[in-house]
């Protein structure tokens, strides 16, 4: 059977949407032989893959960066864990859900390229990090560094220690489109002294995408006695990377975004030898100091989102993260590259392909970035969200894997009318 039959005949029997692990397998098979460069443009086998997606028909969702919801097939794995937890009640919850929670973070420690006695599951980006700032020995005078880009939950935290301690928090403003890698490890080490205490850098900036030489920034800050904690909300299951290879001391993402795990899931990675000198965001006593689930404690939790992480790293590695982040990258600069050198066009991600992949950010001249949100919506039926603040002013584009080059040829054009109109 070829590839354009097996579609028809999924359609027919109303598998569009409810694509079955097997058939998954069956389809990827087809393809067997074909490298990741050559299937990131191959519309006939992203095809495939879409069709194991249930998408809302009201508008093209370029919105993926916030939360990437579940391919069909972890979502009826998801639900049936709903259901067991809830037939199992109490005596789940008292018996076996931390050897599960165990197993599921040894899977994203594998994942994630790190020890499993250095991972912990957290709810989100927002809540791993909050840990390490709220947790840190913090002394009056202590210096922390960050960027303007870095997400607001953060800042809101290092505000709040700023006030609580005393900490002076400095912030660095990352260039959209900057000259080399030095350039920008140079305006982090610009900002230490000897009161620096922490370091945070996105390893993905998130209102644009741009890709961060964290490995750079961590070797520049530890050669100066400051730790490193990376944002990596958007980095997780989107680029191929290793967390020991970037030699940070802590690292935080949100599982809900590029690996589609269902709402509240992340990880925090603590560096074995900075676990016991972490204060826990909620308090736990009696145990070894070097557990670092002793920063683990958060109470009574949706426990069926952990046994989803499992169904969702398979299902990210059934489709090959090579191939994964190669159709994301193909994705983003199939759009941008129409539209980057366009009049009235500002395209607030890096032109050079190793600075981003999937995730950019576009902007109207003399449009604000809410209104360019409204009429793409309105107008054209595109979904997207606006950024304004911090030298970013447009909207973000986050396509995923289900999304088509007939739907971002939409968009392109819709872009291209806009400049048109506009009195830049």
């Amino acid at each position: 059977m070829n590839k354009r039959t097996f579609l028809k005949n999924t359609a027919a029997l109303g598998l569009t949407g409810l694509f079955p692990t097997v058939s998954l397998a069956n389809w990827l098979s087809s393809f067997e032989g074909k490298s990741a460069t050559e299937l990131a443009g191959d519309e006939s086998f992203w095809d495939g893959i879409r069709s194991g997606y249930r998408l809302k028909p009201d508008y093209i969702n370029l919105e993926n960066g916030y939360y990437c919801f579940l391919p069909e097939a972890t979502l009826e794995k998801f639900v049936q864990h709903v259901r067991d937890v809830n037939y199992q009640g109490s005596y789940y919850m008292r018996t076996v859900q931390w050897d599960n929670k165990k197993k599921a973070a040894a899977k994203l420690a594998a994942l994630a390229g790190c020890s499993a006695d250095e991972l912990i599951i957290t709810r989100n980006t927002t809540e791993s990090l909050d840990t390490v700032i709220a947790g840190q020995d913090w002394k009056e005078g202590d210096e922390a560094v960050m960027a303007e880009q870095d997400y607001g939950a953060m800042q809101d935290m290092f505000k709040q220690v700023a006030k609580r301690h005393g900490v002076v928090v400095k912030i660095v403003s990352v260039p959209n489109h900057p000259s080399s890698d030095e350039e920008i490890v140079n305006l982090y080490a610009n900002a230490i002294t000897p009161k620096t205490k922490l370091l945070m850098v996105c390893h993905m900036i998130n209102i644009t995408g741009h890709i961060l030489p964290v490995r750079k920034i961590c070797d520049m800050a530890h050669s100066k006695g400051v730790k490193v904690m990376v944002d990596g909300a958007h980095a997780i299951a989107h680029i191929q990377f290793s967390i020991s290879d970037l030699n940070c001391d802590y690292y935080g993402a949100s599982l809900h975004k590029w690996l589609s795990v269902p709402l509240g899931a992340g990880i925090l990675y603590v560096k074995k030898e900075n676990i016991a000198a972490l204060w826990p965001l909620f308090g736990e006593e009696g145990k070894n100091p070097e557990d670092i689930y002793r920063l683990n404690h958060t109470g009574t939790h949706p426990v069926h989102t952990d046994l989803a992480i499992a169904d969702a790293i398979d299902f990210h590695l059934q489709i090959g993260a090579e191939r994964k982040e190669a159709r994301l990258r193909f994705l983003q600069r199939y759009w941008s590259e129409k539209v980057r050198n366009l009049k009235n066009v500002i395209v607030n991600t890096p032109a050079d392909a190793t600075r981003s992949c999937g995730i950019a950010n576009v902007g109207i001249a003399g449009m604000k970035p809410s209104d360019l949100a409204d009429v793409l919506m309105k107008r054209f039926k595109i979904y997207t969200v606006a950024i304004d603040g911090a030298n970013v002013h447009g909207c973000r584009i986050t396509p995923n894997l289900y999304t088509t080059t007939t739907e971002l040829d939409a968009f392109v054009a819709a872009l291209r009318q806009l400049a048109a109109e506009a009195k830049g």
